[in-house]
């Protein structure tokens, strides 16, 4: 059973599905939770994911009651099918509360958690409380193991799967090509998120940086590569000020495509790294959220990379910081002056090496220890 609830997780879900089927054929029937990605290996979603995609805390309370709808749902298809190991995908709050009600339900059925909170750049306690309710963590950061591991959770380490995309086929003149860009205009990509609250909080002042930008550099071109789960909300908020493309093929020619990047904190800047685009970010939480977040955390950086290299990297613009104008003059720069935008692409690569590129493919070392854990089951 693969259980995710937002895209990215949508994403390591099928990657997970197709190693376990490389090693398994006919032997492997899934069931779960998850987006398009994993319906299209055999998980079929007893409810649509987009009811899952909620961010800050305010948010989490207003919702409560829908999640924990979906948790019922979801612990209900385990009862009814009775799988042989459950993974559960990202997305702290919803699976954790899955994985709470799972070791009620069948105390012996093996649980593992595919991506683990941040506990070293906030609320340390979650370490523990994910040691007591499941029995395996599958990380995809090298510094996760020691908070996990002092609690008593084993952890082994896949690696990122945004460190391993496969940047062979994809095509930046196709994509000029399809959207009648011409070869030498420069092509700001800019990417809002995956959830509607990203989009809701987020796309506002990038389309005000949009709109500052294009009126000092009236040939520079944009372009959307929208996520499924907010695709529609895109494609209604962008107007003609972009192109909006969607799928994966079109993500990555964008991406190859792209002199500069204003992104949403979150995958996708890990994405864009390894793609050689220079990003610029930008995030916005709700203000109360943002205000209780401010205390807990334990590192001035959002942008997985920057963590890594402990350094601003890539400039970050948070919350109230994170608007048009300021936007607007940090992509501007990068567009006007190549070396920035040279030398930013090789500190992103440098930070990318801290975090394990080229290691081993994350979905077939998740899929190994996931086999290795049920062959252990007593």
């Amino acid at each position: 059973m693969l259980v995710a609830a937002e895209a990215s997780g949508d994403d390591r879900g099928a990657g997970l599905a197709q190693a376990l089927r490389r090693r398994l054929g006919d032997e492997v029937r899934f069931v779960g939770v998850g987006g398009s990605k994993m319906a299209a290996e055999g998980v079929d979603s007893p409810f649509d994911i987009a009811q899952l995609s909620i961010l800050g805390l305010l948010e989490g309370l207003l919702a409560y009651r829908r999640v924990m709808a979906r948790v019922a749902d979801t612990v209900a298809l385990a009862r009814r099918e009775r799988p042989d190991v459950v993974v559960l995908i990202d997305s702290w709050g919803f699976t954790l509360r899955v994985a709470q009600q799972l070791r009620k339900l069948q105390p012996g059925l093996p649980l593992v958690k595919y991506v683990g909170p941040q506990v070293w750049a906030t609320r340390a306690g979650r370490a523990r409380t994910l040691a007591a309710s499941v029995d395996h963590l599958l990380s995809i950061h090298k510094f996760d193991a020691p908070y996990f591991e002092a609690e008593g959770l084993p952890v082994t380490f896949v690696g990122n799967s945004a460190l391993s995309i496969d940047f062979s086929g994809a095509d930046g003149a196709r994509l000029r090509d399809d959207l009648g860009i011409a070869p030498d205009a420069p092509v700001l990509l800019v990417l809002p998120g995956s959830r509607p609250s990203e989009i809701a909080r987020v796309l506002p002042p990038f389309a005000d940086a949009v709109a500052r930008l294009k009126a000092q550099r009236p040939d520079l071109e944009v372009v959307i590569p929208a996520a499924p789960t907010v695709a529609t909300d895109v494609r209604a908020a962008a107007g003609a000020w972009a192109h909006v493309v969607e799928g994966d093929a079109a993500k990555l020619d964008a991406m190859k495509a792209a002199t500069v990047a204003l992104a949403c904190s979150g995958t996708v800047t890990t994405e864009l790294a390894l793609a050689g685009v220079p990003v610029v970010v930008g995030y916005r939480l709700g203000n109360f959220t943002h205000m209780v977040l401010k205390r807990l955390l334990r590192t001035p950086y959002i942008t997985l990379f920057n963590i890594a290299a402990q350094d601003f990297v890539a400039p970050e613009f948070v919350q109230d910081d994170c608007h048009g104008a300021a936007l607007a003059a940090a992509v501007i720069e990068r567009l006007d002056f190549p070396g920035m935008r040279y030398a930013q692409v090789d500190a992103q690569y440098a930070a990318l090496d801290k975090m394990g590129r080229g290691g081993p493919d994350p979905s077939e070392a998740a899929a190994k220890a996931v086999l290795k854990l049920i062959a252990e089951r007593p």
